[in-house]
């Protein structure tokens, strides 16, 4: 196993990745972004292939999970071209400590490019597929089941309008598990103008609402909008909701957690498709 060592924390690459490690600012700079742990890593191959960088702890190495991430992804680069190629560098655990983005880590994480977002206009290529909205969702363990979730549903596209968590951030990576790399995820989308011009109908969720997911037909492809925890989807975005739909619930409780929500939701229409 042929690693690069990386010894001094003057070596401007490790500069950088310390960098990219605290700075979100950084990190959306350079379109990059960490994946810490053994599954991450090992989705990310799975699903994307190569990362841009595979940082390896010292004290990993003897992981037998962590040396076949380290030797797939000395495999795959030496296949591909070499602009495209993965660079697997050691560091010391001391060097490597900084850079981790989970306490008591194994000690293994890939620097990879954040994915091109999908864009688009809406008035001239509206939406006609089924799809997630979320609207100014701001807890990253929420955001991140909330995509986990859709994935686990079969939902492909999601679009977060302005003020939702950094889709891309490390801790929402973690909570997701995997899921953002079968999905295609747009950031900063104006979600009424994705809605004024969408060809299916899209859903909201209230409680006030007497027509109730149950006792909707939900089997056609449809887009769900979903919003803030505290707050809910803002009062413009509702208002232009084909429907609003509630999830019948005991009334000792005011209501439900959004990723909660969102589970209920789209499992009840994967359950009518059959």
């Amino acid at each position: 196993m042929n690693l690069r060592s990386i010894q001094s924390r003057d070596n401007p690459q490790y500069k950088q990745l310390r960098q990219w490690g605290s700075s979100a600012q950084a990190r959306r700079k350079a379109g990059m972004t960490l994946l810490d742990g053994i599954h991450l890593c090992q989705a990310w191959l799975q699903h994307r292939g190569v990362p841009a960088l595979c940082v390896v702890a010292e004290s990993a190495l003897n992981h037998p999970e962590v040396a076949t991430i380290v030797a797939q992804c000395q495999s795959k680069a030496s296949s591909v071209s070499s602009a495209d190629s993965a660079t697997c560098v050691l560091l010391s655990d001391a060097l490597f400590a900084p850079l981790g983005q989970v306490e008591h880590g194994v000690g293994i994480l890939f620097v990879v490019r954040v994915p091109d977002a999908m864009r688009s206009d809406f008035s001239s290529h509206p939406l006609k597929y089924s799809a997630l909205l979320i609207d100014s969702v701001q807890d990253p363990g929420n955001l991140g089941t909330i995509l986990r979730t859709a994935a686990a549903a079969g939902i492909e596209h999601i679009f977060c309008g302005p003020g939702t968590a950094s889709v891309w951030s490390p801790k929402v990576l973690r909570a997701g598990m995997g899921a953002h790399f079968v999905l295609e995820i747009a950031e900063d989308i104006d979600l009424v103008q994705l809605i004024k011009h969408a060809c299916v109908p899209v859903y909201a969720t209230q409680p006030e609402s007497q027509d109730s997911i149950y006792a909707t037909d939900l089997r056609a492809p449809s887009a769900w909008l979903f919003g803030h925890e505290g707050q809910g989807v803002s009062a413009q975005l509702i208002e232009l909701a084909t429907k609003r739909l509630c999830i019948p619930q005991s009334a000792q409780v005011e209501s439900l957690n959004v990723a909660a929500s969102v589970a209920i939701c789209l499992f009840e229409q994967r359950r009518q498709r059959g």
